[in-house]
């Protein structure tokens, strides 16, 4: 048969049935709605996404308009609603990380990065950020001690403290002093104190680490000041006491206190765990900074973001020479802090209440008034809510065995996950088939945000 070419060049047949199967297939193409998903360029030339272009960074939002497209070719948007969804998939920030509203009812979170910090220290933070004078005298245009001021704060916090210097957290505080005072050398302590202290991490593994010898004393519900006497040779670095700050022994117990080891002629080190500066009302059994260093201690530490409220470092204060030969040992160069956890911590000293100190402060009354008004407003959109009692809890190794009277919205179990999920995320407890929002440790500003997220999650 004799080819045949079309008018237009292309040289395809030109006889009517493959011509009209090829028209058919163009037509039913132009009736498919994938068709008619935008370009990424397109997309990208929309002003909100070129403004959080600059914003994230491109491949934040390419990644965005990508999970756009990709619901539209799925069905689960028309096509032209491509761009407002790759709007609203962005994120907040650049960053991984997402913002939550802590209603677990543990004030003291470790999963959610413990103390939520002041707007105090996130201004700070936000200062800092750039260049700062974090070693350099600004008068004298010579280099200055790092973190001076938040030192300063540190020691007017704790004035018991001859001196104090800060690594990033609490165990790397530990492990310091171990490194520099007993490596090759004896550290005594109780049975009772040979603790975990989460996430499989072991305090006798960390401390032989460093090079350290460990020399057990007493049991594990009864230790006296002789045990700890009959061990104390030559070879002793230091005693250490440690706070068992997850976990409670009671009935037929004894331990000894910081004076009276101070007593023994060495070095007493107390970790107190969660870096309380001084006593607190709520919780008269939880040690302190200030109370341990009258009794004796020779050094103190602990965590900076727990009950202190501040962001994660750890806390070394006591002796002058002791804290100052930590400091210049070549391990403190490797453990030291930032300018923006610096400045953080400074403005957690120096500020007005922090988050964890309104938390712990909360009036169980005020906290079922807005669990009521919650109910009030979701009960009004048809939502199963109710208002319940609670019991809190300090968390974060905190304050073990303490409650905390709180109260909380009761859901349906099955909004746990939609609220997770949100645009912004809820996190809550599961407790009798129910999920439990705490308000304990939700501010009150956030009322109107998780009533919110609640009623998106009602939604989906």
């Amino acid at each position: 048969m004799e080819r045949q070419v079309a008018a237009d060049g292309t040289g395809q047949r030109t006889g009517s049935a493959p011509y009209g199967a090829v028209g058919s297939s163009r037509r039913r193409d132009t009736t498919d709605a994938r068709r008619r998903i935008p370009r990424t360029d397109d997309v990208l030339r929309d002003p909100r996404l070129t403004q959080a272009a600059r914003r994230l960074g491109p491949r934040v939002v390419k990644e965005a308009v990508r999970q756009a497209q990709e619901q539209a070719r799925n069905g689960g948007i028309p096509p032209e609603q491509v761009g407002d969804t790759a709007a609203a998939l962005l994120p907040a920030t650049a960053g991984g990380l997402r913002a939550v509203i802590n209603a677990t009812g543990v004030v003291l979170h470790t999963n959610l990065g413990r103390a939520p910090l002041s707007a105090a220290a996130r201004q700070a933070v936000q200062e800092a950020a750039g260049p700062t004078d974090v070693e350099l005298d600004l008068r004298t245009g010579v280099r200055a001690r790092r973190g001076r001021t938040a030192l300063r704060a540190l020691h007017d916090r704790v004035p018991s403290a001859a001196a104090a210097h800060v690594v990033n957290n609490g165990a790397a505080a530990l492990v310091l002093a171990a490194t520099a005072l007993a490596v090759g050398k004896d550290i005594v302590i109780s049975r009772g104190e040979m603790v975990e202290i989460g996430d499989g991490f072991r305090l006798p593994d960390l401390l032989v680490s460093t090079g350290a010898r460990l020399r057990e004393v007493g049991t594990t519900n009864r230790t006296t000041v002789a045990d700890y006497a009959a061990a104390i040779g030559p070879e002793t670095a230091f005693v250490l006491k440690v706070h068992p700050s997850n976990f409670r022994i009671t009935g037929f117990t004894r331990t000894a206190g910081t004076g009276e080891l101070a007593q023994l002629g060495v070095p007493v080190v107390v970790d107190i765990g969660s870096g309380l500066p001084a006593p607190h009302p709520l919780l008269p059994e939880e040690p302190d900074a200030d109370t341990q260093l009258r009794a004796g201690a020779s050094l103190v530490t602990a965590s900076g973001d727990k009950l202190l409220g501040g962001p994660q470092c750890g806390l070394l204060l006591g002796d002058a020479e002791l804290v100052r030969t930590l400091a210049r040992h070549p391990l403190a160069r490797a453990l030291r802090v930032d300018k923006l956890t610096l400045a953080a911590l400074e403005a957690t000293l120096t500020g007005p209440q922090t988050p964890t100190e309104a938390a712990l402060a909360a009036d169980p009354a005020h906290l079922m008034d807005r669990a009521l008004r919650l109910v009030d407003v979701l009960g009004a959109d048809g939502i199963d809510v109710r208002a319940v009692e609670s019991a809190a809890t300090v968390g974060g190794g905190g304050a073990p065995g303490v409650t905390l009277p709180s109260a909380a919205l009761s859901l349906p179990e099955s909004f746990a996950a939609p609220l997770r999920t949100g645009p912004v995320p809820v996190v809550g407890r599961l407790e009798a088939g129910r999920c439990l929002l705490d308000l304990r440790a939700v501010p009150q500003e956030d009322d109107e945000r998780l009533a919110d997220a609640v009623r998106s999650a009602a939604r989906r």
